[in-house]
């Protein structure tokens, strides 16, 4: 087989392919350009309130990819049951989900509720004066405080979305997303800074727009999915029975327990690596919310194909068509990779316009336009690492997953941007390039993996 028909394929295939994918993209497009809006507006008002809903959304992150991971692991049954037309199989797993994300929401308020202000307080330092430190943190809390009511209705939209997704309905996510995203940057504009007689809120204003939102966001796939039974069976009698086969569950606590890990794992390692960068001081905090608001934007194409990947392989490989799975992975990785390599050229272009929007000092903005351009320019290697790691996943190798993500992290990523930040004199813009190319060895591991094969296997073969 020449190279070109290896890694391209025809127009059904790239049909299939972006069916899945760009409802996917719109979604977390338009959520993504939300919620660079709500930055904007947020840094409209200052400095040290971006800075502080910053480090408040990084420890976030560790909580939603905690529900992300939780819910991967089981998806990874979903889709393969749903690959093989198991709609029990596929009730079993959203049962499995609602438990497992019920006790991640309880434990996360608790953790945040009671040690939220020490975490906070753990990325404040540098070179800047202790007032600007103090009203950051000040901020900080009281966005903390209010988004803490928002964790339940995310678990629940993402227990809905993940097994919609797992059937092959990509639509209607989508469609409560948009609704979702207006509702948050109508609520944005009246709330942050008191537009139409609305109360002049601040970051509480912000806080306060993205939790409605995701009440609303999760009613509208929740209503959806429960009148629309005929198309969603696996939802029929889902809360009728509490049980789960014991079988099942053991296997989906052997497959999704290392994958969970890995999620929480590698958003606390993220979360650590914002701390090193804090080091530097409070500019490079402001910097570095800048542009990763605006590479999330670019950045929403390789996160689709690699739910795509996820989706698609994990369906073929419970079908029992391996060879087809092969041969669409290698499709669907080279299709991410080439688009990504445009629109990181595109980007690297557009960088010095986004800081613009900022109402920021000058040094923040500078640091800004060089963190995305080398975000950009690292894009491609991001869309094949992306690519790999749902490759694995598709077929249940979680423990590999984990070694490859989290544990790579841990152990090259996070030591290297720590002795970097603290041994060194290093500026933080070569300090960051460093941490990021760094991922070219997970690149080269991930190549390895993908064409041995290790993936390749059916998990709900009775």
């Amino acid at each position: 087989m020449s190279i070109r028909k290896k890694l391209i394929g025809d127009r059904a295939f790239y049909r299939l392919a972006l069916s899945v994918a760009v409802p996917i993209m719109v979604q977390n497009g338009i959520t993504n350009f939300v919620g660079l809006l709500d930055n904007i507006m947020v840094g409209r008002v200052g400095t040290e309130q971006m800075s502080g809903i910053a480090i408040v959304n990084q420890l976030l992150l560790v909580f939603n990819l905690a529900i992300f991971g939780a819910i991967s692991g089981a998806g990874i049954f979903g889709a393969q049951y749903y690959g093989c037309k198991d709609h029990k199989g596929v009730r079993h797993t959203f049962r499995f989900k609602l438990y497992i994300c019920a006790a991640i929401v309880l434990i996360g308020i608790l953790i945040l509720l009671f040690f939220g202000e020490n975490l906070i307080l753990m990325y404040l330092h540098g070179e800047g004066n202790e007032e600007a430190l103090y009203a950051a943190l000040g901020y900080g809390k009281e966005y903390l405080l209010v988004m803490l009511f928002g964790l339940l209705p995310f678990g629940v939209e993402q227990i809905y979305t993940g097994t919609l997704r797992e059937c092959g309905e990509t639509m209607v996510p989508m469609k409560a997303g948009i609704i979702a995203v207006f509702v948050n940057l109508i609520l944005n504009y009246l709330l942050i800074f008191g537009s139409l007689g609305f109360p002049k809120l601040g970051v509480v204003g912000a806080a306060l727009a993205t939790v409605i939102s995701r009440y609303v966001q999760a009613a509208v796939v929740v209503i959806w999915t429960h009148t629309h039974k005929e198309r969603m069976p696996f939802i029929v009698g889902a809360y009728r029975k509490a049980c789960i086969p014991p079988q099942l569950a053991g296997n989906i606590v052997i497959k999704g327990t290392p994958l969970m890990i890995n999620e929480i794992l590698w958003a606390a390692g993220m979360a650590t690596l914002m701390q090193c960068y804090s080091v530097r001081g409070l500019d490079a905090v402001a910097a570095l919310n800048i542009s990763t608001t605006i590479s999330n934007l670019f950045n929403v194409v390789f996160i689709a194909m690699g739910s795509a990947i996820s989706i698609l392989v994990g369906q073929l490989l419970g079908a029992g068509k391996m060879e087809e799975a092969k041969d669409t992975d290698t499709k669907l990785i080279a299709f991410s990779v080439m688009s990504c390599v445009g629109i990181g050229l595109v980007l690297i272009i557009l960088a010095p316009l986004f800081p613009m929007l900022y109402n920021t000092t000058d040094a923040v903005k500078g640091l800004a336009t060089w963190f995305i351009r080398i975000a950009a320019a690292c894009m491609p290697i991001f869309a094949f690492m992306h690519a790999t790691y749902f490759t694995l996943r598709s077929g249940g190798k979680t423990i590999v997953t984990f070694l490859f993500d989290s544990v790579f992290m841990w152990c090259a990523s996070i030591p290297l941007a720590f002795v970097l930040s603290r041994f060194t004199g290093l500026h933080i813009i070569p300090l960051y390039l460093f941490c990021q190319l760094i991922d070219l060895i997970k690149c080269a591991i991930g190549f390895v993996l993908v064409k041995k094969g290790v993936w390749i296997q059916n998990i709900v073969k009775k």
